[in-house]
């Protein structure tokens, strides 16, 4: 026990303390993030910011593209989603949970691809693949990517794909250094999926009304 701890967290050594507090801050309004999520509450969007926005500083830093990527677009996204769920109808109700249409999925694959083919070139412009690493960067970018656009538009699907990106995103955080952020992408799987069997709850109980 006491050989994997200080395997996991001796990598923060050659960090500056001002970094690692910085990572911790972030992982905190992560947690509550992803929480306000699973209840569908807007504070989704305000706390994501918060959270993002270290992460892309910290991630530039370190050198991390895809990642850093994924967090500035997941920043972009956010100030989009918090309009999205808050603007009123013509019924002068608020955007309801749905689940994914054939336009979605479209959009979804669009989503995925071009972001594939964007951080692959940024590996590729800036000298940075490293193997193995780098191609999983590439597919959980796409994943999330996917995700945070259907998160936005309340699509139940969404956290499908959050589960999936999350339970890649644990041991790869591992192999890059970054315990903490491994340790949030492990707690965030678990809410994901009572996140996804809330929402979809919530839908159920609306259909049934309508």
């Amino acid at each position: 026990m006491i050989e994997t701890l200080n395997y996991l967290f001796e990598q923060y050594s050659g960090y500056a303390q001002i970094d690692i507090g910085l990572e911790i801050f972030a992982v905190i309004f992560g947690f509550l993030s992803v929480w306000f999520s699973k209840n569908n509450n807007v504070f989704v969007f305000p706390t994501g910011l918060i959270n993002t926005s270290i992460f892309v500083y910290l991630l530039f830093k370190w050198e991390l593209l895809g990642d850093m990527v994924i967090n500035a677009y997941y920043f972009i996204v956010s100030i989009y989603g918090w309009y999205y769920w808050t603007r009123k109808g013509y019924d002068n109700n608020y955007t309801p949970i749905t689940k994914a249409n054939y336009y979605d999925k479209k959009i979804i694959l669009i989503i995925s691809l071009s972001s594939a083919i964007f951080v692959s070139l940024m590996y590729t412009y800036f000298n940075k693949w490293a193997g193995l690493v780098s191609y999983i960067d590439v597919l959980t970018t796409s994943i999330f990517f996917a995700g945070m656009w259907l998160m936005a538009r309340r699509k139940i699907e969404s956290w499908i794909f959050w589960i999936v990106g999350d339970i890649i995103s644990v041991p790869l955080y591992i192999y890059k250094g970054l315990a903490f952020t491994s340790l949030q992408y492990f707690i965030f799987t678990f809410i994901a999926i009572a996140g996804y069997y809330k929402w979809k709850s919530i839908y159920n109980r609306k259909s049934q009304i309508v």
